[in-house]
């Protein structure tokens, strides 16, 4: 039994939400789990069985309960606002699955309940804290490349026909909210803002090339531009079939790094900065001890649900551009740059 004090329930036990379960009920956790809780009851006792923890009637049952502080919301991305917001009203902390919605009003209302409410709320988004990047974002802060000048994302990915059959809620612009940026490259939406700072404009295209029965995009490019002049190019896709690497490139005027799936492969600097030798991460628990942390000292999640709404800012305008054919400018932007 853990004697890790923050007690915590899962809302949502499938993929996603077992895996939350089975962190949380390992040896390394930093919380203790009481309780989990799914819109099928019945999937949830079996979870809730297998480890050894209650199983609720409802999410709101889970909610009602004195014995948790908090939770985790692995829910589909479109039921995300009501999830939330409940749980945060109730007086529990919310590690949030990404992304935080999947429109910029949704992610609104649950920002607003967090600032209602006092309670902590961050979102999973856990390439952040893989020991590479949180180099890279020390060295980009230190000028080690110089003035940033440009950027490459590749998020090429491949989902079969059979994964997008496999929920109802799979490919649907209503639970979904997109395709392979929406769902797969949002955690390369949220590392590049990380790392380079907010987006001007975007452009892109779209289309469905290799799936059907799905609403939304299997193949997404994109081109932006930062407030800090800096160019980006990004790749979304699930219809690169084969193992492919996740790939990004970081180049300015004294220097450049390429990662490809989080290690770095090349790494050139005019500074006297070096590439440090890197221990590799669980990058999911590290996330979930940052959560812990920040409920219980009361601090700041490296993840903020503002920060989370800011990589959905940057899709939706990217969905609208696709739509319009013209330059689209992400929700939220102070107004000097409007």
């Amino acid at each position: 039994m853990s004697t890790a004090s923050l007690r915590m329930g899962v809302i949502g036990v499938g993929v996603i939400g077992k895996a939350h379960v089975t962190r949380l009920s390992s040896a390394s956790s930093p919380a203790r789990l009481v309780a989990v809780a799914d819109a099928s009851a019945e999937a949830a006792a079996a979870v809730a069985a297998e480890h050894g923890v209650e199983s609720a009637a409802s999410v709101d049952d889970l909610l009602a309960r004195t014995d948790v502080d908090a939770v985790v919301v692995a829910v589909p991305s479109g039921l995300h606002a009501d999830v939330a917001v409940a749980a945060l009203d109730a007086g529990k902390h919310v590690l949030l699955e990404k992304p935080i919605e999947i429109s910029v009003a949704a992610a609104d209302r649950i920002l607003a309940a967090e600032r209602r409410t006092g309670r902590t709320l961050s979102v999973a988004s856990q390439r952040r804290f893989a020991a590479e990047n949180q180099f890279l974002h020390r060295a980009v802060r230190e000028g080690a490349f110089g003035t940033v000048t440009a950027t490459t994302v590749e998020v090429a990915l491949w989902r079969s026909q059979e994964y997008f059959d496999s929920g109802a809620w799979r490919g649907t612009w209503e639970l979904d909210g997109g395709g392979a940026l929406m769902n797969q490259g949002v955690h390369l939406v949220d590392l590049a803002l990380w790392l380079l700072g907010e987006v001007e404009e975007v452009y892109a295209h779209a289309g469905t090339l290799a799936h059907e029965r799905i609403d939304v995009e299997d193949a997404v490019t994109i081109t932006a531009r930062l407030r800090s002049g800096a160019l980006m190019t990004f790749l979304a896709t699930t219809a690169a079939y084969g193992d492919l690497p996740i790939r990004m490139a970081v180049m300015g005027d004294g220097g450049a790094v390429v990662t490809e799936s989080e290690r770095i492969t090349r790494f050139t600097t005019r500074s006297e900065i070096e590439l440090p030798e890197l221990e590799p991460v669980d990058q999911p628990l590290a996330q979930l001890r940052d959560f812990v942390t920040a409920v219980e000292t009361g601090g700041r999640p490296l993840v903020t649900g503002a920060e989370a709404r800011a990589a959905v800012a940057f899709i939706e305008a990217v969905y609208e551009s696709g739509r319009t054919g013209r330059p689209v400018r992400p929700a939220g932007l102070p107004a000097a740059v409007r």
